[in-house]
C-alpha cells in the first residue's frame, strides 16, 4: 500500500477510536493477504473487534500467543502476576536446593520483586487493548541459573484462557535452568483449543472443564504455584467495560458475581487441597477487592498478603498453604 493509502487507513483507525492508529494499522497491513483481506480486518476492527482476535495473537511479556475470537485476551497488567510467581518458584527451588545441600547458583534473596503501594484500579480496565498496552514486559528480576533442583517445579495454570500465563512462567523460569511441570485448565473450549497451541512447546497439559473438576487428582497436594486470573469485574459493572471486551470476549471470563469475587471464593475453598505444603495460591484482584480476597483466603487456611505495582497498575493476592 502506498503511503497516502497508509495515512488513510490511519485517519480511518483514528475516528473510530483507535489511540494507537498508526501501529495498528502497520499489523492489519502485515496481517492482510490482499486488498480485500485488509478491508475487512480494517472494517471489523472499527466495528469493535479486538485487534488481537483479528491478527490471531497477543503478545504478552514477550511472548507472541495463539488467541482466536472468543477467546479471553490477556492484559499486560497481569504480567505483575507472573512476576511474583516468578520469584516465589525461584524460592521454592532456592530452598530444594538448600535442603538437599545444594552448591551456590540459586537465585539470590536481594532479586525479590517490590511491592509498592499502587492506586485503585478498576478490574479490567477500560482503557483499549492496543498493541502499546500489551507490549509483553519482560521482568525486571533476574536471576544466576539455579543450581539442580530437587524434581520440577509444579504449576497448575486455573482459568488460563489461552495459557499465556503458564507459558510464560515456564519459559521464564525454564531460561535460568528451572524446570517447570506444567498443568492448566479452564471452561471455554475455545480457550482449551489456544492453550493446548501455545503450551504444547512446553510441554504443558490443558484441560477442559470447571475449576477443579477438570485437574487431575495427582496433582492433589503436589502444586507449589497455583496462578489463578479468575474473573473479577462484578456482574453490574461488566456494562462499563469496553464494547471489545463485554460483547467479544467470554462473559465466564469477565464476571465474577456481585463483588467480583466468586470464583475466587470457590477456588480458595479448596485450594489447601491442591497445595504442597509451602504452595502458593496467587489471583488478580482490583486494589479495592484485595483485602477481602486476603481474607477469604485467609478463612480457607492461606496466609495472605498484597502486592502491588504502581507502574502496571497491578495488586495481586497471595495465598500460602502451611
Amino acid at each position: 500500500m502506498s503511503s497516502s493509502g497508509t495515512d488513510v487507513l490511519v485517519v480511518r483507525l483514528r475516528a473510530a477510536g483507535c489511540v494507537f492508529a498508526e501501529e495498528e494499522a502497520a499489523l492489519l497491513l502485515g496481517a492482510a493477504t490482499d486488498a480485500d483481506h485488509l478491508e475487512s480486518l480494517v472494517t471489523q476492527r472499527i466495528a469493535g473487534f479486538p485487534l488481537e482476535h483479528l491478527l490471531g495473537w497477543a503478545e504478552f511479556r514477550g511472548q507472541r500467543v495463539t488467541v482466536a475470537p472468543g477467546v479471553f485476551v490477556p492484559r499486560q497488567r497481569t504480567g505483575f502476576l507472573v512476576e511474583q510467581a516468578i520469584e516465589l518458584g525461584r524460592s521454592v527451588i532456592r530452598q530444594r536446593n538448600a535442603d538437599a545441600g545444594a552448591s551456590p547458583g540459586a537465585p539470590r534473596d536481594d532479586l525479590r520483586a517490590p511491592e509498592n503501594t499502587a492506586p485503585d484500579v478498576p478490574p479490567r480496565d477500560g482503557l483499549p487493548h492496543t498493541p502499546s498496552d500489551r507490549s509483553g514486559m519482560p521482568s525486571t528480576l533476574a536471576a544466576e541459573p539455579s543450581a539442580p533442583s530437587q524434581g520440577p517445579l509444579i504449576a497448575l495454570d486455573m482459568c488460563c484462557g489461552c495459557g499465556a500465563l503458564g507459558l510464560t512462567l515456564t519459559k521464564e523460569l525454564g531460561d535460568e535452568g528451572i524446570r517447570v511441570e506444567l498443568t492448566a485448565a479452564d471452561i471455554e473450549p475455545a480457550a482449551v483449543v489456544c492453550a493446548r497451541e501455545n503450551l504444547a512447546g512446553v510441554g504443558g497439559r490443558v484441560f477442559q472443564g470447571d475449576l477443579f473438576e477438570a485437574v487431575p487428582s495427582d496433582l492433589l497436594g503436589r502444586v507449589d504455584v497455583l496462578l489463578a486470573n479468575t474473573p473479577y469485574v462484578p456482574s453490574a459493572e461488566i456494562s462499563w467495560m469496553p464494547p471489545e471486551a463485554r460483547e467479544h470476549e467470554p462473559r465466564r471470563a469477565l464476571d465474577g458475581g456481585a463483588d467480583g469475587l466468586d470464583v475466587l471464593r470457590r477456588i480458595a475453598a479448596v485450594a489447601g487441597e491442591w497445595l504442597a505444603p509451602g504452595g502458593r495460591l496467587l489471583v488478580e484482584e482490583s486494589e479495592r477487592q484485595a483485602p477481602i480476597a486476603a481474607e477469604i483466603m485467609r478463612a480457607h487456611g492461606l496466609a495472605a498478603r498484597i502486592a502491588e505495582c504502581e507502574e502496571m497498575g497491578a495488586t495481586v493476592v497471595i495465598g500460602t498453604r502451611a
